[in-house]
């Protein structure tokens, strides 16, 4: 009986040392982003983007950063690699966007163009419909969704993001079809905080076009450095142009 016990116990210990840490539950998302959100600090992120249908198509890829305040994002900086289209960097500070190269590349050079407009640049429109340094968008995001151990997925309308994402609404201001389902997967640390974002929708939802018409845009982001020092500025004035608004 006592050799069983002994066997039991030490059954039990090498379970409780092999259990992987990310079976644990996280902590709450909205909670630890809001413990984040400090002037002068900010969370950087890599995306993908790509669509499917007839087989598989990469749209474009991202790298960026966002500074925040209080509230959330107070600036950002992204810098975009179209497929077929010139390089794009786009920096927004407050209510101005700055951007680089891309559809301003063959009138501007390397001169900045300056609107008040789309702060991920035109590069926004493929970008990531989700941005989870907003508490209200992410309390929307658990709310309607469902959280299991680190995953939430589920499912919103970008009538519905709208109302809550200032960053979706702004940067997709013309879109085809606000009842458009996008689903989303969200992976969180071990602190609650969102270190990749997966999210797909009908393709046609932003633009209905016959090229589009039956595929898929999935969009996959990563994000590290969460509260990591950031300072993003404004170009220099002397580097400016003024784009249409």
């Amino acid at each position: 009986m006592k050799k069983t016990i002994t066997v039991l116990a030490a059954c039990g210990a090498v379970l409780a040392t092999t259990v992987p840490a990310h079976a644990a539950p996280a902590k709450d998302p909205v909670r630890a982003l809001k413990s984040k959100l400090a002037a002068g600090h900010g969370v950087r992120f890599t995306e993908t983007t790509v669509v499917t249908g007839d087989g598989k198509l990469t749209l474009q890829k991202r790298k960026g950063s966002f500074q925040f305040d209080r509230k959330g994002i107070a600036a950002s900086d992204i810098s975009a690699t179209p497929k077929g289209r010139a390089r794009e960097r786009t920096i927004s500070v407050g209510k101005y966007t700055y951007t680089q190269g891309g559809i301003y590349e063959e009138k501007l050079g390397t001169t900045w163009a300056k609107s008040r407009g789309l702060p991920g640049g035109a590069s926004g429109f493929y970008g990531q419909v989700i941005n989870p340094a907003e508490p209200k968008t992410l309390a929307a995001l658990v709310k309607k969704g469902r959280l299991k151990g680190r995953t939430l997925t589920g499912k919103i309308t970008f009538k519905d993001l709208a109302k809550v994402s200032r960053w979706f609404d702004a940067s997709i201001p013309l879109r085809m079809h606000d009842d458009t389902k996008v689903s989303y997967t969200l992976t969180l640390s071990s602190a609650g905080l969102v270190s990749r974002v997966k999210s797909s929708y009908a393709a046609t939802g932003v633009f209905d076009t016959n090229g589009f018409e039956g595929k898929t845009m999935t969009i996959d982001s990563r994000f590290t450095g969460w509260g990591a020092k950031t300072r993003i500025k404004a170009p220099a004035p002397s580097d400016m142009a003024t784009a249409p608004n």
